[in-house]
């Protein structure tokens, strides 16, 4: 086992750049405007880019932006232009599928290193190595291969070639993410960044002569979920991981919140370093990824068939932030930025940077300029608050669905 292995977080705009990087991120991947797998994530102008890349390097983390879409004739004429100004901004990689695109990268940013995306279904060590003879400095492998099959593909490909595999997020229901369902139902092309995940939609049956009546399709006591992907999970399993060689460990997510990107970021944060130092991940931060939005979890394909879950087809989602930090001194006098309502007497609890979720009860508040509050409002204002604890700029304030 190696002791050194990369986070790799998502970042789909600047806010949840920050919190990807706050909360311990190695590496964040992103995307311009054009080219990403995730064209509704928000994304980067390019002179948000170049700020991203430059708050970035400050951390010490890479950057990594997707160009991984399956271009046009038209997307292809633009390419050059876009890949010259990401090497010029000091972009550490590019993430591409297209074998068109990996040239024009070596031609134009020859100093920005080459990810081959998981929509390039590299699935054996023959495929990896022949991206890596046409220059490849990474691939990320498809996430229907199994652990086993991982640690034979790392055995027979060159060791300077690094592997990258999806440890957390949600999980497309065709081959690594190839699917047409959306453009065939929505007109959205998923290959070029605009799928409608009509993967996720709730489904019934309609009899042609009773429009607007809906029945369940049933094929046993639970249903039918031919569509139900659960989300995949692999915190447990951190050391296997690292076991079977692999040297980057992705979490999905550049369409998902910026309350997603930094829990779930601090929850891996924390189980790789104690993967690395050979201890066992304390139970608080393994309960953290229980408190974001998420399917029910799954290990996805590394030990077999990840199954789908048939009782229901709903998002877990029993958590919510209430408040984002913006300063706290020593005595745990806070400034605070909120983000849903809450109440004088409701209780919280506070998780930020390197810091365990400290459950409290919401004391008194003041506004902006001083004055009494039992209940902020306004989204985005300004308050005041004590905390149990000083805690560092972007922790968060969060409260149960069930106590509210």
């Amino acid at each position: 086992m190696r002791n050194k292995i990369e986070l790799l977080s998502p970042a789909g705009d600047m806010e949840r750049l920050k919190m990807s990087l706050a909360y311990g991120a190695d590496a964040v991947y992103l995307a311009g405007n054009d080219f990403g797998m995730r064209a509704f994530a928000g994304n980067f102008t390019p002179d948000e880019m170049g700020q991203a890349v430059t708050l970035c390097h400050s951390y010490g983390a890479s950057v990594h932006v997707t160009c991984n879409t399956m271009p046009r004739n038209d997307e292809v004429a633009r390419l050059p232009e876009w890949l010259e100004y990401l090497q010029d901004l000091g972009v550490d990689a590019v993430i591409l599928a297209d074998v068109g695109v990996l040239s024009l990268l070596k031609r134009y940013a020859p100093r920005v290193k080459a990810h081959i995306s998981t929509q390039a279904s590299i699935s054996n060590y023959q495929a990896a190595s022949a991206w890596y003879d046409l220059g490849a400095s990474r691939v990320i492998l498809a996430r229907e291969l199994s652990l086993e099959e991982i640690t034979e593909l790392r055995a027979k490909t060159p060791r300077e070639l690094e592997i990258e595999g999806f440890v957390h997020g949600a999980m497309c229901v065709s081959y690594s993410g190839r699917c047409l369902l959306s453009n065939y139902m929505t007109g959205r092309d998923a290959n070029r960044g605009a799928c409608a995940q009509p993967c996720r939609y709730k489904y019934a049956l309609v009899e042609e002569k009773r429009p607007g009546e809906y029945f369940p399709i049933g094929e046993d006591e639970g249903g039918a979920f031919i569509l139900n992907s659960r989300d995949m999970c692999m915190i447990d399993h951190i050391p296997e991981l690292m076991a079977a060689g692999l040297d980057s460990l992705k979490i999905e997510g550049r369409a998902k919140s910026a309350y997603y990107a930094a829990i779930v970021t601090a929850a891996y944060r924390h189980a790789i370093d104690a993967a690395a130092a050979g201890k066992p991940l304390e139970p608080v931060w393994r309960e953290e990824v229980e408190k974001v939005s998420h399917r029910h979890y799954s290990t996805g394909f590394y030990f077999g068939q990840p199954g789908q879950y048939t009782a229901d087809a709903r998002y877990i989602r029993d958590w919510q932030v209430v408040a984002v930090v913006t300063a706290c001194d020593a005595a745990g006098n806070a400034t605070l930025s909120l983000r849903n309502k809450f109440s004088t007497g409701d209780e919280l609890e506070l998780v930020g940077p390197d810091v365990a979720a400290t459950p409290f009860v919401a004391g008194e508040m003041t506004d902006a300029d001083g004055f009494p509050l039992t209940q902020p409002r306004n989204p985005q204002m300004v308050f005041h608050m004590k905390l149990p604890r000083q805690v560092p700029p972007l922790s968060l304030i969060r409260a149960c669905r069930e106590n509210s």
